[in-house]
């Protein structure tokens, strides 16, 4: 614990087990170092020290996340300073789970994480709120079975200060007034995709949730009536209104002369926001920080004139909007403050107006502009020349830029830690200039024909604190590469090779040195074999994605040795495989397993697709070919999707 010592019988402490140098560490230093262990691994090895490890482990954790909810009660009992429980990833979560929560926790619980979870209703709610009354956040996205009687009883914890009801649909305005009531502390909410609400449950947060800073009515039905009743709201900071159809200019208006402390404000897909409602906002006393107009009507220069009255912008985004021809000369000139700009799949982008942003707002530090494909080295030169403190820059699909530009951007931009140039013409010189960014934490170079393992070794070289790298249909990329990356960049936790044809079981091999490697995607890599396979699953136990599909010379051995190794998988694609019935089992026994694809399995049977599904008991989601369903047997299908697993039946050829 911060600031002192957790247990006051804990202090000094020195159990006769321990032994060695660990005995000579204060209680206070070694709290310190279980402090900084946000990895699961890493406290599993601590608990492993010794018995006063797991002691201090077990009697110091305030958060933990849960995959299988019928261990619940056990991990309550055992950890009894649990303050902040995340069930998300739970199949399933009961009312009777729910009831041991508010018993073994009780006032003591000041978050939990319910989203995306099913098998709960509104008693369960009940019996958080009433004997869990410290409670300040709780997250209840797309948990459909609550009602308007869930959020009634929520109204008892008047001292929550944010709600998520995202996806919620069953709740009114009769449920919202109530929480409103009785949860008058309420700083943040979000109502995206309620559909039973209206202006009258917006009208009664408004009156009754002074403090409200941060709400969110993306796809709702609002219109005006419901923005000028948020008015009122003196603390408004951040307001999102994506897609909400019924907003108008007019409502604009009222957020224009109403909301003063409006600092970030979206309404993408706005359909019937119109540039007189935009120019409004201009003229207000709102100072915006952040302003989102994404997928919106054509953006005119009269509306890109106004941004300079947005004199303390500081993030501007227009995905999928059509610029006007000299409307990015107005950023450039009046939102000096411009540290991030999102054009990503804007018609019009051009190389003069990217230049005058890039001029005039030198302290851009996060530029997209995915897909702006008549963009060449001039505007690449002048992000680099301008803006030395870019640290994130997207540019998919602009096949225009050459290494003379990226050498202009390595030898300028120090700082970058995410590049993206998925299909691109960038090549082996290209990314030896990037490797001049020592910093650089995700790089991604999809579908890029022109770069081999000799500009992988510029990046294995000298980007020891990569994290991520896409190489996805990358085709001249083999096995010298992937040993030049797995030998230089240690810290990688996530790789893509799928569709790598050269990649071979040498590359799995190299792979195997990367014991912080979470994600590995294969997909489509003829050459790799099960001995491949086996030999990554003994180096990276922490796996947690593994992508095989169409690795044809992947069978149960290879599986198996994954199974054996890597406990902590949660998601499988196995889909074209030759594995058999045995390999399949062994996944399927997994006890983190959430996600398995397994489509065209042709050595697996209808009696082990059934077994399979019945021992996976945490499975959230499962792929198969459809003609499956004639073959599993009766009710099994209901019994799973009543688990809470949502089953997606392929329709693909062989």
């Amino acid at each position: 614990m911060k600031g002192g010592r957790p247990v006051k019988q804990m202090t000094g402490r020195r159990l006769q087990e321990r032994r060695g140098l660990f005995d000579l560490l204060d209680d206070y230093i070694l709290l310190n170092i279980l402090e900084r262990l946000q990895d699961s691994f890493d406290r599993q090895a601590w608990c492993l020290v010794c018995k006063h490890s797991l002691y201090l482990e077990v009697s110091c954790r305030k958060k933990i996340q849960l995959l299988r909810s019928e261990v619940l009660e056990k991990v309550l009992q055992r950890y009894t300073n649990l303050q902040h429980l995340d069930l998300s990833l739970c199949i399933r979560v009961t009312d009777a789970s729910l009831l041991s929560v508010a018993k073994l926790v009780g006032v003591r619980l000041l978050t939990i994480n319910l989203s995306k979870i099913g098998g709960f209703s509104d008693a369960g709610l009940a019996y958080l709120a009433r004997d869990c009354p410290s409670i300040l956040d709780i997250d209840l996205s797309y948990c459909s079975n609550l009602s308007d009687l869930g959020i009634i009883a929520l109204a008892q914890l008047s001292n929550l200060q944010s709600l998520k009801l995202v996806g919620c649909h069953s709740i009114t305005d009769a449920g919202l007034g109530c929480l409103a009531a009785g949860c008058k502390n309420l700083c943040a909410l979000n109502l995206k995709g309620c559909l039973g609400i209206t202006d009258a449950g917006i009208a009664f947060i408004a009156a009754n949730c002074k403090l409200l800073h941060t709400l969110d009515l993306s796809y709702t039905e609002v219109t005006e009536k419901g923005l000028a009743s948020i008015t009122i709201l003196d603390s408004l900071k951040d307001l999102n209104l994506v897609a909400c159809n019924n907003v108008d200019d007019n409502g604009l208006e009222y957020l224009r002369s109403g909301c003063k402390t409006l600092l970030r404000l979206d309404v993408s897909r706005c359909r019937n926001v119109s540039d007189v409602g935009i120019t409004a906002l201009a003229d207000g006393p709102m100072a915006l920080q952040q302003l989102t107009l994404s997928y919106c009507s054509p953006i005119t220069d009269e509306v890109l004139a106004t941004f300079q009255k947005f004199y303390s912008l500081q993030s501007i985004k227009l995905d999928g909007c059509e610029i006007a021809g000299k409307g990015l000369l107005f950023i450039g000139r009046g939102c000096k403050r411009l540290t991030e700009l999102s054009l990503s799949k804007c018609r019009g982008v051009s190389d003069l107006g990217v230049a005058a942003v890039a001029s005039g707002c030198t302290g851009l530090y996060k530029v997209d502009l995915t897909c702006c494909r008549n963009l060449s080295d001039v505007a690449l030169a002048s992000l680099a020349i301008s803006c030395k403190g870019l640290i994130a820059l997207k540019m998919e699909g602009c096949n225009l830029i050459t290494e003379k530009s990226l050498a202009l951007l390595g030898e300028g931009c120090p700082s970058l830690e995410e590049l993206d140039f998925t299909d691109s013409s960038i090549n082996d010189s290209g990314l030896r200039a990037i490797a001049r960014c020592p910093g650089l934490r995700i790089l991604k170079v999809g579908f890029c024909y022109n770069i081999s393992d000799r500009g992988l070794s510029h990046i294995g070289a000298s980007c020891y604190n990569l994290r991520d790298l896409d190489l996805y249909r990358s085709v001249d990329i083999g096995d010298g590469g992937v040993a030049a990356i797995s030998c230089g960049c240690q810290r990688l936790k996530g790789m893509n090779l799928s569709y790598c044809p050269k990649v071979t079981d040498t590359s799995l091999q190299s792979i195997s040195q990367l014991r912080e490697l979470r994600q590995l995607k294969l997909r489509g890599c003829d050459l790799v074999s099960s001995a491949g396979l086996s030999i990554v699953a003994s180096g990276c136990k922490r796996l947690v994605e593994l992508d095989i599909k169409r690795c044809t010379r992947i069978d149960d051995v290879g599986v198996l040795a994954v199974a054996h190794s890597c406990p902590n998988i949660r998601q499988i694609n196995l889909s074209y495989c030759p594995v058999s019935n045995i390999g399949l089992m062994s996944v399927a026994k997994l006890s983190c397993m959430q996600n398995m694809k397994l489509v065209h399995l042709k050595n697996v049977s209808g009696d082990c697709f059934a077994a399979a599904l019945l021992a996976c008991g945490s499975l959230k989601k499962v792929k198969l070919v459809s003609y499956l369903r004639m073959l599993l047997p009766a009710g099994l299908i209901e019994e799973m999707e009543l688990r809470g697993c949502k089953m997606r039946w392929m329709e693909k050829p062989w």
